[in-house]
């Protein structure tokens, strides 16, 4: 029999074996998480009917932004960690679904929610805050009119406040009605996309290796709308959001930007997942 002293230390060396290291950073790395998926039935309120649509349902990503000046988490999932029962089954909230809990994921990448920095939000909507409360520590960058509608007297539909009420007294940076550069280097900007919320927004990245990358939000939901030019019945003003798209648009093409639709479940299968990221 081991001595107990080996056993102990066995039983370290497995246990840490579970959580990569943090990775030392030297230029900006955009990891995928994949937070899910949304059951669609009717896509009526996107203005479409099934036959119009490759696919219904909707992917729900996460995506952590490792800077050697920071890490950012931008969305935080539709069904809390919380939810999950250690029985192997996936977690659940109305018609979100989802297989691996969101710390698991940024563990298996060397991240905790410690090790965060800054959280940011494409817009208030339940299926994109729904870890909100694991990030009370980190520095909150928000609109100031989504951050009154999440505390205000009518909070949007499908949130419960243990979602976001850890944060009520968190650092709050406001983000100016204008590009808001995270890091101050250029490298990752927070650019307004009002219209589907009044205070949405989209998030550019700049890798050394992969070229520029948007995080759409909701400013699209299915590809179709890009081809189509639909917006959706449920956005709050729809000509602002033609005019996000407008500028986005010329955003992107200016600065040879790839567009990650975060709701495109068919795109967001071929994306690489963390552990994974690009550079």
């Amino acid at each position: 029999m081991l001595p107990f002293v080996k056993l102990a230390a066995i039983a370290i060396l497995v246990a840490t074996s579970l959580f990569a290291a943090k990775p030392a950073v030297t230029s900006p790395r955009l990891y995928v998480i994949d937070c899910g998926w949304l059951k669609v039935e009717d896509p009526s309120r996107f203005d479409f009917t099934k036959a119009q649509l490759k696919t219904l349902d909707f992917s729900v990503g996460c995506y952590l932004i490792a800077h050697p000046k920071g890490v950012l988490i931008w969305d935080v999932g539709v069904v809390p960690d919380s939810a999950f029962k250690n029985d192997g089954k996936p977690a659940t909230k109305f018609y979100g679904t989802v297989n691996k809990s969101l710390k698991s994921q940024m563990a298996a990448a060397g991240y905790t929610p410690a090790d965060v920095t800054h959280v940011a939000l494409s817009h208030y909507h339940w299926d994109h805050i729904g870890n909100l409360a694991d990030f009370a520590k980190s520095t909150w960058l928000i609109e100031r009119i989504e951050h009154e509608t999440l505390y205000g007297p009518t909070p949007p539909e499908r949130t419960t406040p243990d979602q976001y009420m850890p944060l009520k007294s968190s650092k709050v940076i406001y983000t100016p009605n204008a590009d808001y550069d995270v890091f101050g280097d250029g490298t990752v900007i927070i650019k307004p996309a009002y219209g589907h919320t009044p205070g949405h927004n989209v998030l550019y990245v700049k890798l050394a290796k992969t070229g520029g990358v948007v995080l759409s939000g909701d400013l699209y939901h299915y590809p179709e709308e890009i081809t189509t030019g639909k917006v959706p019945h449920i956005d709050y003003n729809k000509d602002r959001t033609r005019e996000a798209r407008k500028t986005i648009d010329e955003f992107m093409k200016k600065t040879k930007s790839t567009l990650f639709l975060q709701h495109d479940l068919v795109q967001f299968k071929t994306l690489k997942k963390a552990p994974e990221f690009y550079d």
